[in-house]
């Protein structure tokens, strides 16, 4: 079964394995406002916030993301009043992950510390934590702060005065009350200082300071080589799937007709068979051309980034599904969609008053309008595929790909037109190829549909639901393929042939595969198209992952001591997509048979608040910064040791601290994270 769906992977072209990359959507900036007439002043933290990112507001829960949270290291003659305020478009959501309402910023956002300056000098030295995710990924807790010193603009003594009484007044009250909150936060953080007291001698009794500091050691140039070489094979896969493309286009009632007409007429229009087959070479290289010419404009128009952003945006997802279900429509015969008549006649006319190659080219280019009933679905197909992968190379390589195949024949036969008498002849046989790519885009709209769905919190298509519509579509395609089922253009006589009755019985046997899906069967063959296995309401397979080290040394050293390899999992326990993959692919048997047996699973929360023993001062990009807690050291070696800054991030270690694969982010195909751990695990034992 997976060799059947692979061949439908290889149709759309495989997600490009996201690189380790650092990021800095928000770009904040900080001042302190004073007015001259009064001695309070505000502290304002004002935010840009890049598009598809949201920053998160205050105070929204121990269970929810990180929240804006306003830290003094040092307020010498001034003091806070009331506490931090978010200033702007605020807006509130329901999230299904956290169970909660949400509250956070788009675009832009502000927040405010009001303060009152309590001596004529005074010396601030503070900072905001904020968090911020995307559709994809989570930033660590991330700090943007505020020096600052001088004079106060007014000071009055005796409201200083009136002030300084009414703080004695309740000052034995305050410490009161701090002293029993000290003592109830030192009862709850006991155990966890004991932990790590423990995990240091652990560690250290295993390593020594040279192995420790060798641990730490950046990779990032290891897991750039490795992620390259992913890029280069999806690139090939899209070639293939380009390729397999062009040939199901040439199959088609629009274009196999014409090879035949447009062979003979270079034989006939040269009396020379050389001059024939060159011209033939050259019209095949104009239609290799016109189309990657029209995958380098899909690009142009969009760029990159913006392509990539089209694979987890809504409304395009929508989009994209419509226009899927269009294309069937016009495959299985509601319609045709054709260009204007008029196109084609003005290229045919200025093709026959021309000569040369602007001639053969302009002929090239007719084939293309001529032929749009057929292969513009399957062109638009294949770039809604590819355009989504952000890579600026996948479009023109699709196109490639495509052309590639659609050209070779009228060269090949021109070449040798004795094969022209044992080539297929035209019949019904085409209709059912356009009838079966019908099938095949209408399954794959409902990939778009579901990623909105998501998006969206519609719950419309959750998991059973988008089985159970596969599992029409792919029996109704065997029912067709048996002969059972007819479309308007079908031919009444045609009879079901060998190869028909073969490729229905591997739909079929396809559409059997996929129902014990309905009761929570992983169907790794499908894994990357349909919905996460926790949106499906009824699962009879369970499957737990555990991280039992909490501690990079420490996991290390015990990975050492069991000669296995490392996971390293940076987190946060705010961090949604972390959820999801834990959720919908480390529940998966042979992801959880292969994170519990054959890894040591480290998990780095970089929104740890458990503090340090002592504040580290460290030197990163020439600023000096200061790790606080455990979520501050484990977010810093994220960016020093493997470059990126977000959250899921996974990363495979030998027993040196070397990476043994590239690194791997958020991305719900199971099959791919399956084969990300099997390399690392196959590299380790080498």
């Amino acid at each position: 079964m997976k060799k059947i769906c692979s061949l439908i992977v290889l149709l759309l072209g495989l997600n490009l394995a996201a690189l380790a990359q650092m990021v800095n959507p928000i770009h904040f900036t900080s001042q302190l406002k004073t007015n001259p007439s009064s001695d309070e002043a505000e502290i304002i933290f004002s935010a840009t916030i890049d598009k598809g990112w949201h920053l998160y507001s205050t105070e929204l829960g121990e269970d929810g993301p990180i929240s804006a949270t306003f830290y003094a290291n040092k307020m010498d003659g001034v003091k806070t009043i009331g506490k931090l305020k978010p200033v702007g478009k605020e807006i509130s959501q329901y999230d299904n992950m956290f169970g909660m309402k949400l509250r956070f910023f788009e675009g832009k956002g502000s927040f405010v510390q009001k303060i009152k300056f309590t001596k004529e000098n005074y010396s601030i030295d503070c900072y905001l934590e904020y968090g911020a995710c995307n559709d994809e990924m989570c930033m660590p807790p991330t700090q943007i702060s505020l020096v600052k010193s001088g004079k106060a603009p007014i000071f009055d003594g005796q409201v200083k005065e009136a002030a300084d009484k009414k703080e004695e007044a309740g000052k034995k009250e305050e410490a009161e009350a701090q002293a029993a909150e000290a003592t109830a936060a030192a009862n709850m953080q006991d155990s966890a200082s004991v932990q790590a007291a423990d995990s240091s001698r652990s560690a250290a009794a295993i390593l020594t300071d040279e192995e420790a500091k060798a641990l730490w050691k950046p990779v990032i140039s290891e897991l750039q080589a490795y992620d390259e070489t992913q890029s280069d094979n999806s690139l090939l896969y899209i070639f293939m799937a380009g390729f397999v493309g062009g040939f199901l286009a040439l199959l088609t009632p629009c274009v196999w007709p014409i090879i035949p007409m447009t062979v003979s007429f270079f034989l006939k229009r040269n009396k020379e068979r050389s001059k024939a087959i060159r011209e033939a070479v050259t019209y095949g290289i104009s239609i290799v051309v016109i189309y990657v010419l029209l995958g380098l404009v899909v690009t142009l128009l969009f760029g990159a980034s913006a392509l990539n952003a089209l694979s987890t945006n809504a409304v395009f997802n929508i989009f994209f599904c419509v226009l899927l279900l269009v294309f069937a429509a016009s495959f299985f015969g509601a319609f045709e969609l054709t260009l204007p008549s008029s196109w084609s006649n003005k290229i045919d006319q200025k093709s026959e008053n021309t000569s040369g190659l602007m001639s053969i080219f302009l002929m090239a280019f007719t084939l293309t309008l001529v032929s749009f009933s057929c292969t513009g679905p399957i062109i638009g197909f294949l770039l809604v595929a590819v355009s989504t992968q952000g890579s600026l190379l996948a479009p023109t390589t699709g196109m490639l790909g495509f052309a590639i195949a659609l050209a070779i024949p009228f060269t090949l036969f021109a070449m040798f037109p004795s094969l022209l008498k044992s080539a297929p002849k035209s019949g019904g046989w085409m209709n059912v190829v356009k009838v079966v790519l019908g099938f095949i885009e209408l399954a794959f709209a409902l990939k778009f549909l579901s990623v909105a769905d998501l998006a969206y919190g519609w719950h419309i298509l959750d998991r059973e639901v988008f089985v159970s519509l596969w599992i029409v579509i792919f029996g109704l395609l065997g029912i067709y393929l048996m002969g059972w089922l007819k479309f308007p253009h079908d031919d009444p006589e045609h009879r079901t042939n060998v190869p028909q009755f073969f490729l229905g019985m591997l739909s079929l046997a396809f559409t059997v595969y996929m129902i014990p899906g309905l009761w929570g069967a992983p169907l790794k063959a499908i894994s990357a198209f349909a919905p996460p296995m926790n949106t499906q309401d009824f699962n009879l397979q369970k499957s737990a992952v555990e991280a039992h080290y909490t501690d990079y040394d420490e996991g290390m050293a015990a990975a050492a001591r069991m000669g296995k390899p490392a996971m390293v999992d940076f987190t946060g326990f705010g961090c949604v997509n972390c959820r999801k993959m834990e959720a919908a692919v480390w529940t998966d048997p042979k992801v959880a048979d292969l994170l519990n047996n054959d890894y040591v699973l480290i998990s780095l929360y970089v929104d740890d608040k458990t503090p340090l023993k002592e504040p580290i001062q460290v030197t990163e990009n020439g600023q000096q910064r200061t790790l606080r807690t455990l979520g501050d050291k484990w977010s810093y070696l994220q960016r020093t040791k493997v470059g990126a800054n977000t959250q899921p991030f996974y990363v495979l270690l030998d027993n040196e601290g070397m990476p043994l694969n590239g690194s791997r982010s958020y991305d719900e195909d199971i099959q791919e994270y399956v084969n990300f751990l099997q390399k690392g695990l196959d590299n380790y034992k080498k």
